[in-house]
């Protein structure tokens, strides 16, 4: 039988501290992972669906975007997959009598995991102007309220329309096309916030911003470089397929400031041998310090260039440009300076060069740990550069493997969902639809923010997530979205964002990934695109959790015929009714996707184009790979100071918060820790336990406190600390940004520790 939401927030001010494990999953995870869905479904509705995530007939997991393998288990999904699923698939619901009864002044004071635990969201709701409780609104006046705060602007531009990455591809393919009908390219999205930079410096030097390996080049690999990354908690099924390579023959090097339980040993939950000894995936850990990725790369090159054989000079001079400029830049690194940028020693270094010129197949995967500094973007190129040297792009077993987060991010960037999108996309949709898409480009995250503050947008909508809570600089976030006309958000449960409101807002309430989407034409289904570039249908198949939702494509649909009118001559009605129309007209706008129906109808999907993987053919200005040659960066730390990452604990999955323990940390009943090394402790003068405030300093002067952390002494990099967000996002600043794709730097934030008052 599934529990009743918690009544009031739990304290989390002392904190258990243990030991940190050294294995992922096993019984443990398959503990953890029966009594959250039994918390939150029940004993039947929880076989019911969890047997359902991921299968070839069943519904795509809205967790993580990490792909399916062909031969598919029983229980395809992992700890964190089903814990999404059951607070998807939750039998508790918020009604309009928990708005009548919890007023928005409430809900602000709340945790984001009160406020997630209290269930799905039943109707639409309407917070009016000067009103401190939303109450309940009907879907049409709903939309009139959209279509006369939209109407009364003075420019089509001062709206903003962000995405999740839990969004499909048929509702982002009409969201985008909504948007540009109404006349704006404002589509900020997640994907902002993360894999930006790994778009921008791919596109760029291979000429498509996606990963060029498919599962079975993680399986054919001599090596797998794994940096900035922890599967075991933002990806645990990719410990699976790091296991299978491990089994033929790879090796691993883990390049990452803190270790990580998932890379040091994976207990498969779905083998014997898994349950009782597991297996051992790093042979090397490189415990870089933050923002070192780049030097370490770069020595790596140098060291690659310096031995006689080791470059591919074939695939080079037929495939690539720049090579020359890059390699002077290369020779010239340093190796004293790269053991300052890296912390690491000058023996760890040469033992990662041996296992690399031992490899003839090589990958490189990465996540955030690379993509949320300063210098994201040329650490990628660096990264690409490694990678080029040695021919390990376009052919098996080899290539970049940019690992994205939520489950459908980067097929909304396919769909259209980008604020400066490619000329050749406009005029595909021009022609198809008959209007002039406008061609100016618009805000992506950071600048939405700005323009929210400045008075330049004045209308939000949000189709997912939680913005408020994953933005940065989370003062100056919830100030401008408070200068709002409207903000709207189509959701599925509540989150923070639902109380940090506009003059007047509206919560739309849609279905859910598991849930069975019944219009016009039948029973529909909807399709994603997993972060390996694999496209395939995702069938709901549990009621809706109220009589009151519309999905999200119906949202979209109905919204753009009550705001464009008979202005446009889009068949929005057709697109309710049927998405199989929906995926007609993809095919015809967005390449890779003809004969979509048809080819989606294969239970497997089908893998979309990718001329460097398929052909080593690179769409770039060039028409060949580019080497990069940037100065090497890394962060510089005062006297005193830590360099801070913002990160998950393994009860949470980006902003939803699931349960307040980090089990493989050893952090049990509370989220406000900051993990510091013991010798960096002893520095500063701070013992274990004590409780201390998080400060943060950058170049605008302006203090950004988080309060009340407990100390943690932990094996971190040296000079460098993690705490979890969003508590932490405060800390990062709004300006404090990638260079070239403007990615929030929250992996790189300089701090200082102060005790706490109430120590």
């Amino acid at each position: 039988m599934a529990s009743k939401p918690p009544k009031s927030d739990p304290v989390q001010d002392a904190p258990q501290i243990a030991e940190p494990k050294h294995a992922a999953a096993g019984l443990p995870a398959i503990g953890h992972t029966l009594r959250i869905a039994q918390q939150q479904m029940g004993v039947r509705r929880t076989a019911l669906t969890l047997l359902r995530v991921n299968q070839k007939d069943g519904f795509d997991c809205p967790g993580c975007a990490w792909p399916e393998p062909e031969h598919r288990h029983a229980a395809e999904f992992c700890e964190n997959g089903a814990k999404a699923v059951a607070e998807e698939a939750t039998l508790r619901r918020v009604t309009p009598d928990f708005f009548a009864a919890h007023p928005v002044s409430d809900l602000a004071g709340r945790s984001g995991y009160w406020l997630g635990q209290q269930g799905r969201l039943t109707h639409p709701m309407y917070l009016p102007e000067g009103a401190d409780h939303y109450e309940p609104i009907g879907w049409e006046r709903a939309f009139d309220i959209v279509a006369e705060e939209l109407a009364a602007l003075g420019s089509p531009d001062e709206t903003l329309f962000y995405t999740s990455g839990r969004t499909s591809n048929e509702a982002a393919f009409l969201y985008q096309l909504f948007a540009r009908e109404l006349g704006t390219n404002n589509l900020p999205d997640c994907s902002n916030m993360c894999h930006e930079s790994s778009g921008s410096a791919l596109s760029e030097t291979i000429g498509i911003g996606k990963g060029s390996v498919l599962l079975d080049d993680l399986y054919r690999a001599d090596l797998i470089i794994v940096a900035g990354q922890n599967p075991g908690t933002n990806h645990p099924r990719m410990l699976s397929a790091l296991e299978k390579a491990k089994a033929n023959g790879a090796r691993i090097i883990t390049v990452n400031p803190l270790p990580e339980a998932g890379m040091e040993r994976f207990k498969n939950p779905q083998t014997p041998q898994g349950m009782i000894k597991g297996a051992a995936l790093t042979d090397l850990f490189l415990q870089i310090r933050l923002g070192g990725d780049q030097a370490l790369f770069r020595l790596l090159n140098k060291l690659i260039l310096a031995t006689e054989g080791a470059v591919d000079e074939t695939f080079v001079a037929e495939h690539t440009h720049g090579f020359e400029d890059f390699a002077r830049a290369a020779s010239a690194a340093d190796w004293d300076e790269t053991l300052t940028a890296t912390g690491l020693t000058r023996d760890a270094i040469d033992e990662a060069l041996t296992m690399v010129l031992a490899s003839e197949r090589t990958i490189v995967c990465w996540a955030m740990g690379l993509t949320q500094h300063k210098h994201a973007v040329p650490t990628i190129r660096e990264v690409v550069n490694f990678l080029l040297l040695r021919g390990n792009i376009g052919r098996p077993g080899a290539g970049v493997c940019p690992v994205r987060g939520h489950s459908n991010v980067q097929g909304d960037r396919t769909m259209g969902i980008f604020e400066r999108p490619a000329p050749a996309f406009l005029d595909a949709l021009e022609k198809e639809f008959g209007f002039a898409p406008p061609r100016e480009h618009g805000y992506d995250v950071v600048r939405a923010i700005r323009a929210l503050r400045d008075g330049e947008a004045k209308v939000f909508f949000a189709m997912g997530g939680n913005f408020v809570s994953a933005s940065p600089d989370t003062d100056v976030t919830e100030a401008a979205m408070r200068r709002a006309r409207l903000t709207v958000h189509v959701s599925t449960k509540l989150n923070r964002s639902h109380a940090v409101t506009g003059a007047r807002a509206l919560i739309l309430p849609t279905l859910g990934r598991t849930e069975r989407d019944l219009q016009g034409s039948g029973e529909q289904f909807v399709t994603v695109e997993d972060s390996m570039g694999m496209v395939h249908a995702s069938r709901g198949r549990l009621e809706p959790a109220s009589p009151h939702l519309l999905s999200e494509p119906a949202i979209v649909a109905r919204l753009a015929r009550r705001v464009l009118g008979e202005r446009s001559h889009t068949p929005w009605e057709e697109f309710e009714k049927d998405y199989a129309s929906i995926r007609d007209r993809i095919a015809r706008v967005i390449p890779g996707f003809q004969d979509f129906n048809a080819r989606v109808a294969d239970p497997a999907g089908f893998a979309l184009p990718h001329a460097p993987r398929d052909e080593r053919r690179f769409p770039t200005a060039t028409g060949k790979a580019n080497f990069t040659a940037a100065p090497v960066e890394y962060p510089e730390l005062p006297e005193g100071r830590l360099l801070l990452q913002t990160l998950r604990s393994h009860d949470q999955y980006n902003t939803t918060i699931y349960g307040l323990d980090d089990r493989y940390r050893g952090i049990k009943n509370g989220r406000r820790v900051v993990l510091v090394n013991p010798e960096d402790a002893r520095r500063l003068k701070l013992a274990d336990g004590s409780y201390v405030d998080l400060v943060g300093e950058w170049k605008d002067g302006v203090e950004r406190r988080a309060p009340g952390f407990r100390l943690v002494h932990y094996p971190t990099a040296r000079g460098c600390a993690a705490a979890y967000y969003p508590e932490t996002n405060v800390l990062v600043p709004l300006d404090a940004t990638a260079d070239t794709s403007n990615t929030p730097a929250s992996k790189s934030v300089v701090v200082r520790l102060e005790q706490s008052t109430a120590d």
